[in-house]
């Protein structure tokens, strides 16, 4: 009997030290991998703390637009500024020396006010329960809505984040790059193509200044010249309007306030406002979504519904360990 026990012993020993060996291990419990942060956004997040929040925003945000139609796009603008720097965190909101707002390439953007108003109105219904970020994505949509454009459920739950930097707001394209720059900025960010020629519809919305096109209308690429692909009439009317550099142009001189496919149908005809608008036409990869675009305004609307889905949802900010909830926008909490 002895020696049958430690002949037991014996084979469970040796079995061990051969699965070490040659690597055969016995099967452990599979780690469970993490959900990507997106997925812990719910459009029923504030159903239960804070029933009134989309309705809030939605009021704030018509009661402002009412006023200045403008806002619309500029909200929209906002948005995209936010989302393109460290994701949807509202890191574009923070105002201290220093961070993106106060940037060069941030000197145009607008509506802070209006989600000042919004955040003071939701600390007062639901004290510390609804984030800047969250607020921002769901303006954005109103916006949209307010401007003509589609409606689409906006999941939240993202928290704010606490670190805002000058020298990032460069990261945001600036209506100069050429489409191979804009895909790779918009993939390192979870978007793809049709995405880039998706969002950049928002462009039927909204003015510019002129410092962004001065060199497509008279210096383009450091030739002397104009650009080519501008049509000579556009060309003749952008040069009347662009004394300054200050000085606004509707980006869609069309129907500038109205969110329609009208963008889409000036690239076809050469009169893409930003060399980056006009280059989505003239390049292979993404000329065929244009062209998609200016002839079937359903598919337009419900692919931008789509698309800001996913702009709202890049690189958030959701587990309990990430961000926070601020008290004001402008300024992370003291703890």
């Amino acid at each position: 009997m002895k020696f049958h026990y430690l002949s037991l012993f014996l084979f469970v020993f040796i079995l061990e030290l051969s699965t070490n060996i040659y690597g055969v291990s016995s099967p452990k419990k599979s780690v469970k991998p993490l959900l990507p942060a997106e997925a812990l956004l719910s459009i029923s997040h504030y159903h239960s703390t804070c029933p009134d929040a989309e309705g809030v925003i939605s009021q704030k945000v018509a009661a402002w637009v009412n006023k200045d139609p403008t806002l619309a796009p500029a909200i929209i603008r906002l948005h995209f500024h936010d989302c393109a720097v460290r994701g949807c965190d509202a890191s574009v909101l923070l105002n201290h020396k220093g961070s993106e707002r106060t940037a060069f390439e941030s000197r145009t953007l607008r509506g802070f006010g209006m989600i000042d108003e919004i955040k003071t109105e939701l600390e007062k219904r639901c004290p510390r329960t609804v984030s800047c970020a969250d607020i921002l994505t769901a303006a954005a949509r109103d916006a949209t809505i307010l401007a003509g454009g589609p409606f689409w459920e906006v999941p939240f739950g993202r928290k704010d984040g606490k670190i805002s930097l000058t020298k990032e707001a460069n990261l945001v394209p600036q209506g100069h790059e050429n489409i191979t720059g804009l895909l790779a900025f918009f993939q390192e960010r979870g978007l793809d193509m049709l995405d880039l020629v998706t969002l950049s519809g928002s462009h039927t919305i909204g003015r510019s200044t002129c410092y962004s096109i001065m060199n497509r209308i008279y210096n383009f690429n450091g030739t002397g010249k104009p650009d080519p692909s501008l049509s000579v009439y556009y060309l003749k009317l952008l040069r009347k309007r662009c004394k300054k550099d200050l000085d606004l142009v509707h980006l869609d001189v069309i129907t500038p306030r109205t969110f329609d496919t009208t963008y889409y149908k000036n690239l076809v005809r050469k009169v893409g406002l930003l060399s980056t608008d006009q280059l989505l036409f003239s390049d292979a990869r993404t000329g065929p979504f244009v062209e998609a675009f200016a002839t079937q305004p359903f598919l337009f609307d419900s692919q931008f519904s789509v698309s800001m889905v996913k702009l709202g949802n890049v690189q958030v900010l959701t587990r309990p360990n990430e961000g926070e909830i601020r008290v004001n926008c402008n300024y992370v909490n003291h703890v």
